[in-house]
C-alpha cells in the first residue's frame, strides 16, 4: 500500500500515512495487552454514477471501546449498484491483505490466531443488496477473511458511511 494514502483519526486530529496508522494501532493494542482485540475493515460510497470511497479500519478492546482511521479514494465510475458494491468489497480486501501482512511482521502471527480481523460488507438481508451477498461473502472468505454483512457490518455502513 502506498504511503501516499493519508488516513484521518479523530483522537490524532491529524493526517498520517498509511505507516504511521499501523504504528498507532500497534501502539493502542499494546497498551492493554490483556483484553481481546478485533480489527474491521470496511468500505463504503456515495450513490452516484462518479462514487467516492471511503475505506475504514478500526481497532476493537471487546467490550471496552476501541479507536478507527479512514481514508478517502479519488472518484471511481461505477455504473450501477452491483459494480460499486463490488469495489467497496474489493477495495476492503486489498486494504485488509496489506494491514493483515505489515500487522503479522510486528504482531507475530498468533495475534491472528482467533481470527481477529474481519471485513465488513455493505449488504444485507433487506433492502437491493440482498443478491449481492453471496458473491461478495464468497470473495472475502476466498481470500481468507471472516466476512460481516448488515446488520453487523458497523464498519462498512457506520464508521465509513458517516465519511462518504
Amino acid at each position: 500500500m502506498s504511503n501516499d494514502i493519508l488516513f484521518y483519526n479523530e483522537t490524532l486530529k491529524r493526517h498520517i500515512d498509511f505507516n504511521e496508522m499501523i504504528g498507532e494501532l500497534i501502539k493502542y493494542i499494546q497498551e492493554n495487552k490483556k483484553v481481546e482485540y478485533k480489527i474491521t475493515v470496511g468500505t463504503d460510497s456515495n450513490a452516484s454514477p462518479w462514487a467516492q470511497f471511503v475505506t475504514a479500519v478500526a481497532v476493537l478492546r471487546v467490550g471496552n471501546g476501541g479507536r478507527y482511521f479512514w481514508t478517502r479514494s479519488e472518484k471511481i465510475f461505477c455504473p450501477s449498484l452491483a459494480s460499486r458494491i463490488y469495489k467497496e468489497t474489493m477495495q476492503s480486501i486489498t486494504f485488509t491483505q496489506e494491514l493483515k501482512s505489515r500487522l503479522k511482521e510486528k504482531l507475530g502471527e498468533e495475534f491472528f490466531w482467533n481470527n481477529q480481523i474481519s471485513v465488513h460488507i455493505d449488504v444485507g438481508q433487506k433492502g437491493p443488496t440482498k443478491d449481492l451477498i453471496d458473491g461478495v461473502v464468497g470473495m472475502v472468505k476466498g481470500y481468507g477473511f471472516e466476512a460481516v454483512i448488515k446488520p453487523y457490518s458497523f464498519c462498512a455502513f457506520v464508521v465509513a458511511d458517516r465519511h462518504t
